[in-house]
């Protein structure tokens, strides 16, 4: 059984990473952007997702 520690623990990690995820699948970027934050997302799950909400985000393509 999963314990309330370890389900914390795994929800702390995992929300993070699944609002970026679907942040950068949702929104355009310039260029190759949203290819490289997709890569870096998926290949260091928590340290890329914090990367993408501190750079990332700034990256986006304004909708009028």
């Amino acid at each position: 059984m999963i314990g309330i520690l370890e389900l914390l623990i795994i929800l702390i990690f995992c929300v993070p990473w699944l609002i970026a995820f679907i942040d950068i699948l949702r929104n355009d970027f310039q260029g190759h952007a949203k290819m490289i934050w997709l890569i870096a997302v998926i290949l260091v799950p928590f340290l890329g997702a914090m990367a993408y909400f501190i750079m990332g985000r700034k990256q986006k393509i304004k909708k009028e």
